[in-house]
């Protein structure tokens, strides 16, 4: 009976990695579902190591690497990313499984079966260097970020550069790419999708609806328990509230 710990900060990729378990083995035990560092590291520090932990990379008040420098972590991960193959050189080099976004029944299905495979082998565990690896990988691949999205309104196709973006929104089950000039294209991507393409220095996730850029910033306001309340340019006709769980986040990212 596998025991596994899901560390991933958007509930319906949680849910459907629960889902994908559960067709894999209905056996499994899910130990608990976690959504940021802060929450992950002393959960890892008080309970015991599941069998598996199947962890994105971004999560809601940073990287999951964070976890690595808090708490030793001896057993198998498998990382859920959107970094494409090259970047993900380093997980192969040190038989590290990962799940390329969006998440596919099939590819979860394979995954399993070598982790399986490995425990009669050597049990894979994650090292200091070969987090720092895939770091340092990582940041050289920061030009993969997309400098531009092509959109489609009508018959027209245009191309839309990321200074000219405002922000992402969903809105009555479309993705949208709303511009500074207040034009809406929607766009083939899910949100999840879109935060692992766009640079992290100038996009930032304020909840399910919505990714803003950094000059979309308006005015902020202080709010109730330690929450803000932004106002965009152009306007978003819903009030918008940055949880106290994201405040810290945010303000970092406003200040760097």
């Amino acid at each position: 009976m596998m025991q596994v710990l899901i560390i991933e900060d958007e509930p319906l990729a949680a849910e459907k990695l629960i889902k994908f378990l559960f067709t894999y083995d209905a056996t499994i035990v899910i130990c608990d579902t976690l959504a940021s560092v802060e929450t992950a590291v002393p959960w890892l520090k008080t309970n015991p190591l599941p069998d598996l932990i199947l962890l994105d990379i971004h999560l809601a008040d940073g990287l999951c690497f964070d976890i690595f420098k808090q708490v030793e972590v001896k057993c198998p991960v498998i990382f859920c990313t959107a970094y494409d193959q090259y970047a993900l050189k380093a997980f192969q080099l040190h038989s590290i499984d990962y799940l390329l976004k969006p998440i596919q029944y099939a590819k979860l299905e394979q995954s399993l079966n070598k982790m399986k495979d490995m425990q009669y082998i050597k049990k894979p565990e994650v090292s200091n260097q070969q987090i720092e690896d895939i770091i340092n990988l990582m940041k050289n691949q920061d030009s993969s970020y997309k400098s531009r999205f092509l959109v489609k309104l009508g018959t027209k196709i245009r191309t839309i550069k990321i200074s000219e973006i405002a922000y992402f929104h969903s809105h009555d089950k479309l993705n949208l790419l709303v511009t500074k000039e207040g034009d809406r294209y929607p766009v083939d991507y899910s949100l999840d999708d879109l935060i692992q393409l766009l640079d992290p220095t100038l996009f930032f996730h304020i909840n399910r609806k919505l990714i803003i850029h950094i000059d979309a910033v308006k005015e902020i306001h202080a709010y109730f328990k330690g929450r803000l309340k932004l106002i965009l340019d152009p306007k978003l006709d819903e009030e918008l509230i940055v949880s106290s769980q994201k405040t810290p986040l945010f303000k970092t990212w406003l200040d760097q």
